[in-house]
């Protein structure tokens, strides 16, 4: 029995890659009888895995002085094999009422964040996790009550990142009867039976009813079908990751799609023999698309969700319901601090209050004083993070070249205080080439610059009055003409 299982978790660890010669591995031990299995087998297979072991534990400190026994026995359980002992703990009750979460929820997510803090710093390399198939067929079947897709039907993992599960192919009972045969007790979670949660009701109501009346083998059943789904979901990612490394601009707070990309502009059309695309082609072209466009907003928003969570299908289609009819302006808000705007023929997806160039949630203001002593003045603006060039040259000489651009400011029309700054509401201008004067919104809004592209947009002013705005002719009264002497040029460059 012991080998037969050394050998299968063996098998599962080196053809999966879970773990390599030399890494530093924690085991996570709760106390429970899966994660002392687990220990008691890594401890076995260490010298031919080539691993250094130790002991980790995260104290919820939900159970009281059971739960500070559970400590005490991971703790020695580590000194029995010699191996170092890494604990942590948090009142977990209090940070769920506190944050008004899930109580499950909240525990695991602190026991992680414990697991990559010992990664960070340099105590493991590794955190192996005891799930067994009989929790990922639990977590199958849970999905599926809830509701989900590809990806939930995926369950547990083998490896994320740095935590590796090394038992997903193997049962409980298995487990318990390898304890039994080592001699070695366990403690056991009296929360793991209270049926009032509905993990604790597939364990103990739904497994049972399924495997006597329906299908003996339903755990490695929705084991095989979570490998499948797993297979499935990496190779439907990988077609989307190609898509959107073309289509997705990046910024440092949102991500943004052209709204045609998102709803599915395929290159390639399916045809029948005539020549003419049939109905059923049609048909699943799309819905080809419509599958690539709920996914492609799923990676979009774990890219720049702040917390855990993904939308539900709801979410999803209100969000391609905004790509499809949504106004320009309108957006949508989520829990989790994300924000789902459209801007013009794009979506833009960001954390609710973070706009470019600025705080979040502070607009970008700014204004400096800009004096001509020279043939050159350098204006820093770090809220930007760039720097603006105002060079004098000579007009008569450099005209013919740069009279036609309307770019180019008088430098003898220009009156003190000269001032850069920020846009303001109700400014306007009159761009050179233009009949008439314009509120800046306006031009913006024509321009099709975005209200978060805006944040901290650019202006220069003479005396109050607006004579440049980035990405427009200068102010038609303040521009270089035949009468000119010196010219002024305003760029613009990164701060280096």
């Amino acid at each position: 029995m012991g080998q037969n299982l050394l050998g299968s978790v063996r098998d599962a660890i080196e053809t999966g890659g879970l773990l390599r010669a030399g890494e530093r591995v924690g085991v996570a031990v709760s106390g429970g009888a899966d994660s002392v299995a687990l220990l008691l087998l890594l401890v076995e297979l260490r010298k031919q895995l080539g691993i250094v072991l130790s002991v980790t534990h995260f104290n919820h400190e939900l159970r009281g002085k059971y739960s500070e026994g559970d400590e005490k026995f991971a703790a020695r359980l580590a000194a029995k094999y010699k191996l170092a002992f890494h604990a942590g703990r948090a009142d977990i009750g209090a940070e769920a009422k506190r944050q008004k979460a899930n109580l499950e929820d909240t525990a695991r997510r602190a026991r992680y964040e414990f697991f990559e803090a010992l990664v960070k710093d340099g105590r493991v390399d590794k955190i192996a996790v005891a799930h067994t198939a009989d929790d990922q067929a639990e977590t199958v079947l849970a999905h599926i009550l809830r509701g989900t897709g590809l990806a939930g039907l995926g369950g547990i993992h083998p490896r994320v990142g740095h935590v590796v599960r090394p038992l997903l192919g193997v049962r409980r009972e298995e487990l318990r009867a390898y304890l039994k045969s080592k001699k070695q007790r366990w403690r056991e979670d009296a929360s793991n039976r209270d049926t009032t949660r509905m993990r604790a009701r597939i364990r103990k109501r739904l497994m049972p009813i399924l495997e006597k009346q329906f299908q003996p083998a339903v755990v490695e059943h929705l084991g095989t079908l979570a490998e499948l789904a797993r297979e499935d979901e990496a190779f439907l990612e990988g077609l989307v990751d190609g898509r959107l490394r073309r289509i997705v601009e990046r910024e440092t707070a949102a991500v943004k799609i052209p709204v045609s990309e998102l709803l599915g502009s395929e290159t390639e059309t399916e045809f029948n023999a005539e020549g003419s695309e049939s109905i059923e082609n049609t048909e699943r072209r799309e819905t080809r698309n419509l599958s690539a466009a709920r996914r492609m907003v799923r990676r979009m928003v774990g890219e720049v969700k702040p917390r855990e969570g993904q939308l539900n299908a709801a979410h999803v289609r209100a969000v391609l319901e905004l790509a499809k009819t949504g106004e320009n302006g309108k957006s949508l808000q989520f829990a989790g601090g994300l924000l789902v705007r459209r801007e013009h023929d794009s979506l833009v997806f960001c954390i609710a209050g973070a706009l470019a160039g600025g705080k979040a949630g502070k607009p970008v203001e700014f204004e400096r004083a800009v004096k001509l002593d020279g043939s050159q003045t350098l204006v820093r603006v770090p809220e930007l993070s760039c720097v603006f060039r105002f060079r004098v040259i000579d007009w008569p000489a450099k005209r013919r070249d740069t009279i036609e651009t309307g770019f180019v400011l008088d430098r003898d029309a220009l009156q003190t205080p000269l001032a850069l700054r920020n846009w303001h509401a109700g400014d306007r201008l009159r761009p050179w080439g233009h009949r008439g004067e314009h509120k800046l919104k306006r031009l913006l809004s024509k321009k099709r610059v975005s209200g978060r592209e805006r944040e901290g947009w650019p202006v220069v002013t003479s005396r109050g009055v607006l004579v440049w705005a980035r990405g427009f002719p200068v102010g038609a009264e303040f521009a270089a003409n035949k009468k000119t002497r010196l010219g002024v040029v305003i760029t613009e460059e990164p701060i280096s």
